[in-house]
């Protein structure tokens, strides 16, 4: 796996971990914020060929 590849994932695992923690204490705001990252981080691995399960 190369580096890019391996950095995306870290931050999409981040991501989601975040996006969880955000859901759990009611932040709604940064939920929101959240989810726009995780949305972009998809994309970018999904134009790069980087498989991504869904888990959030």
């Amino acid at each position: 796996m190369d580096a890019f590849t391996a950095g995306l994932l870290q931050r999409i695992k981040a991501t989601e971990s975040d996006l969880t923690r955000a859901r759990e204490t009611g932040d709604d705001f940064l939920a929101e914020v959240e989810e726009a990252e995780l949305d972009d981080l998809r994309r970018l691995a999904a134009e790069h060929g980087v498989e991504v399960g869904s888990r959030v």
